[in-house]
């Protein structure tokens, strides 16, 4: 009888066990529960911030993290999202982020296909802290004109987003290794099964995706599609094992698995800094007309311009020495896609002049907002250093901002382009003075 009743009770207290371990978190609580069916729309399609723990339900130090995160989640409420994935029930979805023990903390932010790996402490105040931060960032980020997000309601809410379907490229067994792999451009590639529901789903957002990346990154990333079940071949020799797969490629390197959300801002975003990875620096360009300084900053979120001294002050070597430092400079920001100018001090005073330049202190930087109108100028040295401390300062939202003067871009004096030689002075007329009778002169001046 004893036996039977430490056996019921042993039975008991393993299940009063398992209960309170599969009840981690509930209805209740302010961690929201997660899995494969909603972590796409939750997470991924939000522009909320998101912190996300990956735990198993066996797990000691997930058990000890609970009331923690469960604190933090009320703290945070109405503030930043925070979430929970059993990942020892939904395998799948821990691998997808590279889960490999418990708990991991994931924080996804404005550029939701990159979550940040949390690294600090486990109490409840810590974890708000570095949510806050988080936060902080991204508005930091938004106030310095960078999207991040999804923007999955604006691309939701109407325009032009139909796509074309021609601009996905279909894919085969005979097309394919020319097509891609012997391609320099960078191909992002779905397989995909027409009976396949999310294929079906995804069709319209890879479509939108194909035509914006097209004009965006001009058609040097390309979306395709490989008809799985009739083109075997090819998803045997890349391992396609469910639908839909996209891959990346890239010339010479190994296929990569895209692991962001589905939605067609999301494969934009992540076609762009594909792009921005691969694309040669921006072209820096001599101002010679209106037309130049307009389509460079109309096209740009922002354009940074330089005034240089005078070629007679320089030379063409000290001229090329600032030069350069300017290409390095747009290489490093190549992934902003700014506008990068140049003219000569004095060529352009109405430029000058709107800018607050005023026609000294050569060299001097401007970087110009066209939409707003606004304008920072470069305050520290004319070098790599001092750029960089400028451009890095813009990029955060840090630095003064001025209205350029006339609240519009100046008008532009057409001039002749440099010729990359040095300066040469005016050669000046001889007068001649053999009909001048100085006898004459000196008479008048007495």
């Amino acid at each position: 009888m004893k036996r039977t009743m430490r056996a019921l009770l042993g039975v008991l207290v393993c299940s009063f066990t398992v209960l309170s371990v599969h009840g981690m978190y509930s209805a209740s609580d302010d961690v929201i529960e997660l899995n494969p069916s909603n972590f796409n729309r939750e997470v991924l399609q939000s522009d909320s911030l998101w912190l996300v723990e990956f735990y198993a339900p066996w797990c000691g130090h997930c058990q000890n993290l609970a009331p923690d995160w469960k604190k933090a989640a009320t703290a945070l409420k109405g503030i930043v999202k925070v979430g929970a994935v059993d990942a020892d029930e939904h395998k799948s979805l821990g691998g997808q982020y590279g889960v490999r023990g418990f708990p991991t903390i994931k924080i996804f932010g404005a550029n939701k296909h990159k979550p940040e790996e949390y690294q600090g402490g486990r109490s409840s105040q810590a974890i708000v802290d570095a949510a806050l931060s988080s936060l902080r960032s991204i508005v930091k980020d938004r106030l310095s004109g960078k999207t991040g997000g999804s923007d999955y309601s604006r691309q939701s809410s109407g325009g032009s987003s139909g796509g074309n379907k021609k601009d996905v490229v279909e894919l085969t067994d005979d097309n394919f290794d020319q097509m891609v792999l012997n391609s320099d451009d960078v191909w992002m590639v779905e397989f995909f099964a027409p009976w396949c529901g999310h294929c079906k789903n995804l069709e319209p957002e890879w479509t939108a995706a194909a035509t914006q990346v097209k004009e965006q990154t001009n058609g040097r990333v390309k979306l395709g599609a490989v008809d799985a079940t009739v083109h075997q071949g090819l998803a045997s020799r890349y391992g396609i094992r469910g639908f839909p797969t996209i891959k990346i490629f890239r010339k010479g390197e190994e296929p990569e698995d895209y692991q962001g959300g589905r939605t067609r801002s999301d494969l934009v975003a992540r076609a762009i800094d594909l792009y921005s990875d691969n694309a040669p620096p921006p072209e820096l360009l001599e101002i010679l007309n209106e037309d130049i300084l307009k389509k460079t900053c109309e096209d740009h979120q922002l354009c940074v311009i330089a005034v240089l001294p005078h070629i007679l002050d320089t030379g063409a070597a000290g001229r090329n020495s600032y030069l350069e430092v300017m290409m390095k400079m747009a290489e490093k920001y190549k992934k902003k896609m700014w506008g990068w100018l140049w003219t000569e001090g004095g060529a352009q005073m109405e430029l000058e002049s709107s800018l607050g330049i005023g026609g000294f202190g050569y060299p001097a930087m401007a970087a110009i907002n066209s939409r707003k109108m606004k304008f920072a100028l470069l305050k520290g040295s004319f070098s790599e250093t001092g750029i960089h401390e400028f451009l890095r300062d813009l990029s955060v939202g840090r630095g003064s901002t001025s209205t350029v003067g006339g609240g519009a871009l100046p008008k532009i004096q057409p001039v002749e382009a440099w010729d990359g030689k040095d300066g040469v002075l005016p050669v000046e007329d001889d007068i001649d003075l053999s009909d001048v009778d100085l006898d004459d002169l000196e008479k008048d001046e007495l």
